[in-house]
């Protein structure tokens, strides 16, 4: 059984709400320092469930939290429990802003693994998008969404990790509004080889019909730009990262792992333009009547974007498709991103004006309007019934929540 742990390597602001009771508390942490309110969620190794920490007196604190709970030996039944600790083992890794925080794992009795991460009250990207107008993203929203969800990408590259499981269903909206990655059990660990590697500008024609005073001051910019030496750019790709498994969702997959074969960080790049063309248009690019059509169309159909005139499709700007063909390259070797990862996706011009470094302080397009006391006021577990349940009151415990508590 491992041992409870309070995870305390993230070295977050001191004034962070969501840390400050789990430092407070006596550590370590286990399944009876917390209630649980209702469920939020289930994949494909676990449940997650909204939970508050209790403090000495049994008070529940007003932070929330996520509890991911882990049924190991149903896992052991379908041979996934090398999945669960992979993402275990990624998450005590993560330290970064678009990516979850794991403020504590334990176990509850012998049977369940729980790790306690951010709650995210805004949902998913996939949620968002369905209440959009249309169904889809205004591409200035998609730009934001999208250069976070790169930002994540190109810190988990960095960490020679290949995420594997891009969709939007995977991204979660913070109650500020910004996103978060979650499910990293796909996840391939690899080791990254970090560089500086120097930018090639383009090269700028000159036009016959440039005015004179602007032909000589770009002139003058061009000896001073020769002058100069190029800007280095920071390039972090996965290196050995090779995999022969058939993972994710098949909307998503890259070709060459819908062909059986090798692939490796590539595949990142394939599902980032999937996703970018889903927030878009509504709909991924190659999706059929069934899975087996699905990945026949990946493998063989060319890339087409809908036309004005189908079901009134909305403008898509020329950057933003052009980002997506280069994504969707059905050859991983010559596939954006396959030379200088994440640098060669952030230097395209769809991202032209965005400053990736101010993105975390920039106003998301949507912020959560969620209270606490909406949630709570309609959990499927009642609250009285979740903290009798951590209290060992089989009786009144909801047949939602799990029966792990009740070993306590």
């Amino acid at each position: 059984m491992a041992l409870p742990s309070l995870l305390d390597h993230h070295d977050m602001d001191a004034g962070d709400v969501a840390w400050a009771p789990i430092r407070a508390a006596a550590a370590p942490l286990g399944p009876r320092d917390f209630t649980l309110v209702r469920r939020v969620g289930a994949g494909d190794i676990g449940t997650v469930y909204l939970c508050r920490l209790l403090d000495i007196e049994g008070d529940q604190s007003p932070c929330e939290y996520a509890m991911k709970v882990v049924d190991r030996r149903a896992l052991a039944r379908k041979g996934k429990l090398g999945r669960a600790a992979a993402e275990k083992r990624v998450l005590r890794r993560l330290d970064h802003p678009f990516l979850p925080t794991m403020f504590a794992d334990f176990d509850a009795g012998t049977d369940y693994s729980c790790v306690v991460m951010e709650f995210c009250p805004g949902g998913d990207l996939h949620s968002l998008r369905h209440r959009m107008p249309g169904r889809r993203f205004p591409v200035s929203s998609a730009r934001f969404y999208a250069a976070e969800v790169l930002l994540a990408l190109e810190y988990l590259h960095m960490m020679g990790i290949v995420y594997r499981d891009l969709k939007p269903e995977n991204v979660l909206i913070r109650g500020d509004g910004h996103i978060m990655l979650t499910d990293f059990d796909l996840s391939l660990e690899s080791t990254a080889s970090p560089a500086l590697d120097e930018e090639d500008d383009e090269v700028v024609t000159t036009p016959t019909c440039i005015p004179e005073v602007q032909l000589f001051r770009l002139m003058r910019w061009r000896r001073r730009a020769a002058r100069s030496p190029a800007r280095p750019r920071f390039v972090a790709e996965p290196v050995d990262a090779r995999s022969s498994s058939f993972v994710g969702t098949h909307e998503y997959v890259a070709p060459e792992v819908a062909r059986g074969g090798g692939h490796g960080a590539g595949v990142d790049w394939w599902a980032y333009g999937v996703f970018l063309y889903e927030l878009l248009y509504g709909r991924t690019p190659f999706v059929g009547a069934t899975n087996e059509a699905t990945l026949r169309n990946i493998v063989r159909r060319p890339l087409e974007f809908p036309t004005a005139g189908a079901g009134g499709a909305l403008h898509v700007d020329a950057a933003a498709r052009d980002l997506i063909a280069r994504l969707l390259d059905k050859d991983p070797r010559t596939r954006l991103g396959s030379r200088r990862g994440a640098a060669d996706v952030k230097s395209h011009s769809f991202f032209k004006g965005l400053n990736f470094a101010l993105l975390r302080s920039s106003a998301p397009p949507v912020v959560s309007t969620a209270s606490s006391a909406a949630i709570s006021s309609r959990p499927v577990v009642p609250p009285a019934a979740a903290a009798a349940t951590n209290k060992g009151n089989k009786a009144a415990a909801a047949a939602d929540v799990p029966q792990l508590f009740d070993l306590f």
